[in-house]
């Protein structure tokens, strides 16, 4: 663990963290010294995962947690503040890309669903968190977003959507709670080798799923970027959504292949 970390002390909320991106994620901010709370539908998984960080020396816990229902996702941040005194970071994470589907092909309730997790899920974490963070006047939040914000794509409608309200949530927030101590970013990371990516591929849908496995980059490099934009170095990011393609940023962060 490392002692000398910025974050170091640290307590922090990631959604989404049973694997991917939100594991990984999980695993960094606890290797620098942060108390991490896992938040997943699956609180098996995560409840395993804060177990396995605990074992290596970290402060971990594991709550189940659907982020499209209001009161999950409070009493996550509930469970830090009891379980390690407070909340100063939160990783908006979780999303999903499932079902793709055009739009005259689309089933209503499973669009609704998917916009329910990527889009909804991120205003309950928002909400729950800022009242806490703008009472200590300081905290961060990343919310993940995707190049599909601003690019469509065909078959993609929910997931386009609901990452351009992600977006728009990233720029609201920042302008509202900025001069209170608390700082809001997104997170543009590109095609990541995570399971998101196999149903991609599976669907035979737009050029994303023709991608060779080979150009994905590993869930640890967008780890390694959240926990970048936690740190003050980052602060000129805020309110934007930072891409994880821009090579002067991976060149920054020392993310290198």
């Amino acid at each position: 663990m490392n002692a000398v970390s910025e974050l170091d002390s640290r307590v922090a909320l990631i959604t989404g963290a049973s694997r991917g991106v939100g594991a990984a994620t999980a695993r960094e901010l606890a290797a620098q010294g942060v108390a991490v709370v896992l938040a997943a539908r699956s609180g098996d998984a995560v409840r395993l995962l804060a177990e396995e960080i605990e074992q290596d020396g970290g402060r971990a816990r594991g709550v189940a947690c659907d982020v499209s229902r209001y009161d999950d996702v409070e009493g996550a941040v509930t469970t830090c503040c009891e379980a390690f005194g407070g909340i100063d970071i939160l990783v908006n994470n979780a999303g999903v890309i499932e079902p793709i589907a055009r739009l005259s092909e689309s089933d209503p309730a499973a669009w609704g669903r998917a916009f329910d997790i990527n889009a909804r899920g991120i205003y309950h974490g928002l909400r729950a968190a800022i009242p806490f963070m703008e009472r200590q006047g300081s905290g961060v939040i990343v919310n993940i977003s995707s190049g599909a914000a601003t690019g469509v794509l065909e078959g993609w409608s929910h997931y386009c959507a609901s990452k351009a309200a992600a977006l728009s949530l990233t720029r609201c927030a920042h302008k509202e709670v900025a001069d209170k101590g608390v700082r809001v970013v997104g997170l543009s990371p590109g095609t990541v080798a995570t399971e998101m990516q196999a149903q991609i591929k599976a669907s035979g849908i737009n050029p994303v799923s023709q991608l060779d496995p080979s150009v994905h980059i590993p869930s640890d490099w967008v780890a390694r970027a959240i926990a970048w934009l936690c740190t003050d170095d980052a602060r000129s990011h805020d309110g934007s959504d930072v891409s994880l393609r821009d090579e002067a940023i991976r060149q920054h962060i020392g993310l290198t292949t």
